[in-house]
């Protein structure tokens, strides 16, 4: 199969900790051909959208850090495929967040026409922390608002302390805990946050979301889902003095058993992941509490196979496989 891979740069990657290369070693290891483009190659030619693209498949069995030197070789070549993207099997999209909405557009009129994972209508419905919103019964208390004073109202009749979310970055960034306990810097944070200096319809609507303690001692749980099912999964807590749980933010990573609360929670957003194209997610629970659906380049898989000594891109490129199968038979 021909399998590309548009992602950010290479050289910007630490293979040993990335999803993506996981991904990218095991299509390899199978003698699929691997492309790599980042999201300005892509363009248009008359009635086709077209890519270019460089070709870095490898020979196989190297260990990962010699396989990315390798990638990096194939980098210095000069030569570059223009090729349709019609003409490769699968597409990963795994350019990390906020999501491209100009390469969303451009693979519109093919997403019938070849797999892409995951989909690009997916990624728009679920790429910002909205989407969770789609399942109001087993997110914590949640509101979204633009308007610094209903924002601040919201804090006072809550009357403990509260996360806010910008609603489109990712990895922890931006995320603080607010109090009425602290109400001079509370108004100045909820002022900066939506840019309550622009008039009103340009200003940033924000998430307010009840504070869960347990983060604290217990941190978060991030779930892998593939095709709606649990792939993999692994604790996460925060640094000490700290509540951000990301591992960009510092958190640590450790082994998890899956409790059947989390697996009703899989269950309830199984069908409607299904459903929007979103067949590799990672979503983030705390206390049995839906937090967020990550779907844009959604990562975990070295942690997790290293806590539990397994090799979870291998169930992944077994499904982008079948898929594959499953939609080139529909044009037989």
């Amino acid at each position: 199969m021909e399998i590309a891979f548009l992602m950010d740069r290479l050289d910007s990657i630490n293979p040993i900790n990335e999803t993506t290369s996981h991904l990218m070693y095991e299509c390899n290891q199978r003698g699929h051909t691997v492309f790599f483009l980042e999201p300005h190659d892509l363009y248009i030619r008359g009635d086709m959208v077209v890519a270019r693209m460089r070709n870095i498949s490898v020979p196989p069995d190297l260990s990962m850090k010699k396989y990315w030197r390798s990638l990096i070789g194939c980098l210095k070549k000069d030569e570059l495929i223009f090729e349709s993207i019609t003409d490769l099997d699968a597409l990963f999209l795994r350019k990390d967040p906020p999501l491209n909405y100009q390469v969303m557009e451009f693979l519109g009129p093919v997403r019938n026409k070849v797999f892409i994972l995951n989909s690009t209508t997916g990624q728009i419905l679920g790429n910002s922390k909205l989407y969770a919103l789609n399942f109001p019964d087993i997110i914590p208390i949640t509101h979204v608002s633009r308007d610094p004073r209903r924002l601040k109202r919201i804090i006072d009749d809550f009357g403990g302390e509260m996360v806010v979310k910008p609603l489109q970055r990712y990895g922890g960034e931006g995320i603080i805990k607010v109090s009425v306990r602290d109400r001079e810097n509370l108004n100045s944070l909820i002022n900066y946050y939506v840019s309550g200096y622009k008039n009103y319809p340009e200003r940033e609507p924000i998430m307010v979301q009840e504070y869960l303690e347990t983060v604290k001692h217990e941190g978060d749980v991030r779930i892998l889902l593939l095709n709606g099912e649990i792939l993999g999964a692994m604790r996460r807590k925060p640094l000490p003095g700290e509540f951000r749980t990301n591992i960009h933010a510092g958190g640590r990573a450790y082994r998890h058993e899956i409790t059947p609360e989390e697996r009703k929670i899989c269950q309830v957003i199984k069908n409607r992941l299904i459903q929007d194209g979103l067949f590799f997610v990672g979503i983030d629970v705390i206390g049995n509490k839906l937090i967020e659906v990550n779907c844009v380049s959604p990562g975990g898989i070295p942690r997790i196979n290293r806590l539990n000594k397994v090799k979870l891109e291998v169930n992944v490129i077994d499904f982008l496989e079948q898929k594959v199968k499953e939609m080139k038979g529909t044009f037989v």
